[in-house]
């Protein structure tokens, strides 16, 4: 991703976003160096845009002196999709109670996969983490393809290959996908699509290691499905 947009807008608030971006997609805190050059700016430049950032909470730095997102963040994100929230978490706890194994719910996001809410199961021994936040791109994984699935086509990302469009058929016909060892290695995914109030195209998955009725897991998946699609939940 280039440090600023084509067109009109403005490069430093566009620097600045990209340097959020940056920092959540890190494993640990990074220094103004290493923000520097994957921003592709100066460090005088990255300097100032964090010192910009510091100050609005959004950045801080850790005893260690590296950069690290900022609980300011936490409070902006609680406004975010406040309804879609409060739909999908309830029907993901249940349905990851049902399947005991992690689900989530994903979001397609400028041709990667978006990970908006997980709910790991209760009183497993092996859970499977899924972070909030996490991405990848939205060719790989089952909500991946779940989502291409019914994305118009020429909105797909360029590159897909003949397996991966082969893949994605696959859902189409039976209306999920499931992929192994795409995203992390020793990994199962199922995953069925939802297109959202907004028209966003979505994705519900469960991720799991060892064996599973891939085809009961798509089913459940699909009932959670939609309900959130309607926007209500299941009350039980």
């Amino acid at each position: 991703m280039s440090s600023a947009p084509n067109g009109a807008g403005s490069q430093t608030l566009s620097r600045g976003l990209r340097v959020l971006e940056i920092l959540a997609d890190a494993s640990e805190p990074l220094s103004i160096d290493d923000v520097a050059r994957q921003l592709g700016v100066h460090r005088s430049v990255a300097y100032r845009l964090i010192r910009t950032l510091e100050e609005h909470g959004l950045v801080v730095r850790k005893d260690t002196g590296g950069l690290a997102l900022g609980t300011r963040l936490a409070a902006l994100a609680a406004g975010v999709e406040r309804d879609l929230q409060a739909v999908a978490v309830p029907e993901l706890t249940l349905a990851a109670r049902d399947l005991r194994m992690t689900c989530f719910l994903a979001v397609y996001d400028r041709g990667e996969c978006l990970t908006f809410a997980s709910v790991e199961p209760p009183q497993t021994v092996a859970v499977v983490a899924q972070r909030p936040g996490t991405r990848h791109p939205v060719t790989l994984g089952a909500p991946g393809k779940a989502i291409l699935s019914i994305l118009p086509e020429e909105q797909w990302p360029e590159g897909i290959t003949r397996e991966q469009r082969a893949q994605v058929e696959n859902a189409v016909a039976k209306g999920w996908a499931e992929t192994t060892d795409e995203v992390i290695m020793g990994l199962h995914s199922v995953g069925v699509p939802l297109t959202l109030d907004d028209g966003q195209p979505a994705a519900l998955a469960a991720v799991f290691v060892g064996e599973g009725d891939r085809a009961e897991i798509a089913a459940r998946l699909g009932r959670a499905a939609a309900v959130i699609s309607h926007g209500e939940g299941s009350g039980s």
